[in-house]
């Protein structure tokens, strides 16, 4: 089999190990579809939920949270680890509308506190630290956001960062556009730092999970 072959079945065979997810959930994956809406897809949602459980989470802070769907994993989560709160976090005061209603629908509405806002200084503003932090916000925007995630992140906290392959730019030498440069940037600060265990996982546009050592 050929690397392309591989990769383009990679998808494919993941998920079909996702359990069942509920109906509203089907109808975000749907609505992302119809509408061109990047969502990180049901394979990192439930690697996502994943590292939620396995942390025992209790507070989680995303970084750029669209209408929802991440944050809908990591409610998930909470709620299985006996409570907590998720803080969505996104500009525009209709996509978080969107997230409130799908989020009510799923019966988070609990364990969700929604802003309107930009998400790092949002972060920056919110008191307390956090046992996990999701970073998806515009890609420049990465490298200046980390100074705050480390003050913000817990000692033994879990940051996941999405689209770290970006479509597979970060391997082209002659990409010299400012998103990837970023991507790049950010990269090499998190695997330089002794103060961070980073790996990255190949699912979606690849997310790394950086262990806060420090």
């Amino acid at each position: 089999m050929t690397l392309f072959d591989y990769s383009s079945h990679l998808n494919d065979y993941l998920i079909n190990m996702v359990p069942q997810r509920e109906q509203e959930v089907l109808r975000m994956e749907e609505e992302a579809r119809k509408s061109g809406f990047p969502i990180i897809g049901p394979v990192a949602g439930y690697f996502c939920y994943q590292i939620t459980r396995m942390m025992a989470a209790k507070k989680i802070f995303e970084l750029g949270s669209g209408f929802g769907y991440s944050t809908a994993w990591f409610a998930r989560g909470i709620v299985e680890n006996g409570g907590g709160i998720v803080h969505h976090v996104v500009w525009d005061e209709l996509l978080s509308q969107q997230a409130q209603k799908h989020l009510s629908q799923l019966g988070f509405s609990d364990v969700v506190n929604y802003h309107i806002g930009e998400a790092v200084k949002t972060l920056g503003e919110t008191p307390g630290t956090f046992d996990l932090i999701f970073l998806d916000i515009d890609k420049e925007g990465y490298p200046g956001s980390l100074p705050i995630i480390v003050e913000k992140l817990r000692r033994g906290g879990v940051l996941l960062v999405d689209n770290m392959l970006w479509g597979g730019r970060v391997f082209n030498e002659g990409d010299h556009s400012s998103s990837t440069k970023a991507i790049r940037l950010f990269t090499r600060m998190l695997v330089e730092d002794p103060a961070w265990l980073v790996n990255i996982v190949p699912v979606h546009d690849g997310l790394a999970v950086a262990y806060k050592v420090i």
